[in-house]
């Protein structure tokens, strides 16, 4: 069983920066694409990030492209998002999720339905 844990979230002013990191255990991460969703209030689950198992591919909803870098560090078994000039309407529970994957493509990623495994959330409270 694949478990995911979320860390470092927090409560950061507009324009400040937080990195989460998302630890996976009971598979080999080398083998693992992985995203970031989030959800606000009131709203649905949005796509925020994904990255292919080999990490050499990403991809970045809209939103967030250009203030948030999402990496893989296959040794350690953890993924990134760091987050910069962070915005209010960044504010949600952030929730890492892994999809096992042989054909290492990026695009369908961008799909919740696709991942198996869901960490359980971490809230990031941007203040204005």
């Amino acid at each position: 069983q694949v478990q995911l844990v979320e860390s470092g979230g927090g409560l950061v002013q507009a324009g400040g920066s937080l990195r989460l990191s998302c630890t996976a255990s009971g598979f080999r991460f080398s083998f693992l694409s992985m995203g970031w969703f989030r959800q606000a209030p009131g709203k649905e689950r949005e796509f925020v990030s994904a990255i292919n198992w080999s990490g050499d591919n990403t991809i970045y909803s809209y939103s967030v492209k250009g203030r948030f870098t999402i990496t893989k560090d296959n040794a350690k078994g953890t993924l990134y998002l760091q987050m910069n000039n962070l915005e209010p309407e960044d504010t949600a529970v952030y929730v890492c999720a892994a999809a096992p994957s042989s054909d290492d493509l990026v695009d369908w990623l961008q799909y919740s339905n696709n991942y198996r495994y869901w960490g359980q959330g971490i809230q990031v409270t941007v203040s204005s």
